[in-house]
This record gives structure tokens, C-alpha cells and sequence, in this order.
């Protein structure tokens, strides 16, 4: 099992896209776009309340205002992936 790398900065870039960094010093954006909102995530769908997102450092993640929040190893995994498919 991979360790945790918790996210250390985050900046909304686009409506919905971020560029996350790690305390592994890996970072990139993540565009959201095409994700499909539900539950604790559906007040994301507006451009506006995805934009306020922060860094909540004692969960070492991205969370919102009404709580949701995406894993670490979740967001980590995505910059990897466009990091090595664009290298």
C-alpha cells in the first residue's frame, strides 16, 4: 500500500480545474469537467461554489465548504497519471 502524500497547495485555475501540489514535491492541475456531481458533491456542479475550494492541512486535503472533501492518494494519483501520460 502507497503512503499517504498529503496535498500541500491548491489554486483554482479554471471552473473546474485545480493545480494541486504534494509534500512529495509532485504537482500538475486536475480538470474536473467531466466528473458527474452527486450526493455530498452536487453543489460542486456550480462553477462558482467549486471555486471554494481550500486546503485543510490537519486532513492534509481539499475540502469545501459544506465538508466534502477528496482523498489525498485520489488527487495524488491523478496529477501522476497526466504527469507520466504527457512525459
Amino acid at each position: 500500500m502507497a503512503a499517504i502524500v498529503h496535498v500541500t497547495y491548491v489554486e483554482v485555475v479554471g471552473d473546474h480545474r485545480l493545480h494541486l501540489g504534494f509534500e512529495d514535491g509532485v504537482e500538475g492541475e486536475v480538470d474536473f469537467s467531466g466528473r458527474d456531481w452527486r450526493g455530498v458533491f452536487q453543489p460542486l456542479r456550480d462553477p462558482s461554489y467549486f471555486g471554494r475550494v481550500h486546503l485543510d492541512p490537519e486532513l492534509g486535503t481539499i475540502v469545501w465548504p459544506n465538508g466534502a472533501d477528496i482523498a489525498p492518494e485520489t488527487l495524488h494519483d491523478r496529477v501522476a497519471q497526466r504527469i507520466k501520460s504527457s512525459g
